[in-house]
């Protein structure tokens, strides 16, 4: 299953234009090892500091027009303008990334995607194990998304299962972003994989975020995330992501 399916039709949303700053927190969506539920068990996910930092994507046809299709959040860097997802995501025409987006409304402002950062695996070979991209938004009125909604660390060289990680993400088949929590496992030497229900077409991008608010995972890699919506896949993050890291984020 290819999760960046798009809906059809061209449905309208509403859209809050308002830029709402909020307090920036180093809390993570999951509040501890092992998270704030059973493991394994997909749920919508509630309003919250953390989770307003994830976001949908929207393709070529305007902000918030013809529904979304891939998800990425916001990860710190010097210019406060910089966010996460799946190489896959990212193809050509514009983007516009809309985080907090919940039934129709952006709440924090859409930001227009204005460059993309893949690595040479990807770019040459659309090579799975390459399957991890950086986006850089556009400033608003002179304030970066980050001023807006904080940032998570982009972590890399963390084993796959030292810790539970919280999976946010947006079926493109609904209106509110869904999460899970659980432990991934090792899939190969390159892949890690997560078990979370529902995380259908429009989830890749999705971040795999940890206890301590870092990003140690992306859904994508292996078939693109995933042929099944019960078991996802993220690129281990090793070399190659913290080389891209380094020059999206001007390090």
């Amino acid at each position: 299953m290819n999760r960046i399916t798009r809906p059809s039709g061209n449905r309208r949303h509403a859209f809050v234009g308002a830029l709402v700053l909020l307090a920036v927190t180093t809390s993570s969506v999951s509040a501890a090892d092992g998270g704030p539920g059973p493991l394994g068990v997909t749920t919508e996910a509630g309003i919250s500091t953390p989770g307003s930092r994830v976001g949908a994507l929207f393709g070529p046809g305007g902000a918030l027009e013809g529904g979304h299709f891939c998800t990425a959040s916001v990860v710190r860097s010097k210019a406060r303008n910089l966010i996460v997802t799946a190489a896959h995501c990212l193809g050509g025409g514009t983007v516009w990334f809309a985080p907090g987006y919940r039934d129709g409304r952006a709440p924090y402002g859409i930001w227009k995607v204005t460059r993309t950062y893949v690595g040479d695996g990807w770019s040459d070979d659309q090579d799975e194990d390459s399957d991890i991209a950086f986006a850089a938004v556009e400033t608003a009125g002179g304030v970066d998304v980050e001023d807006v909604v904080g940032g998570n660390r982009f972590v890399t060289g963390r084993a796959a299962g030292a810790t539970a990680v919280t999976v946010m993400g947006y079926p493109n088949s609904r209106e509110t972003p869904i999460l899970c929590v659980n432990k991934p496992t090792v899939h190969s030497a390159t892949q890690q994989r997560i078990e979370c229900p529902e995380f259908s077409s429009g989830t890749s991008g999705s971040p795999w975020v940890d206890a301590d608010g870092e990003v140690v995972g992306v859904l994508g890699g292996h078939e693109q995330g995933g042929s099944t919506a019960d078991v996802s896949y993220s690129v281990l993050l090793k070399d190659e992501a913290a080389d891209l890291y380094r020059t999206a984020a001007g390090e």
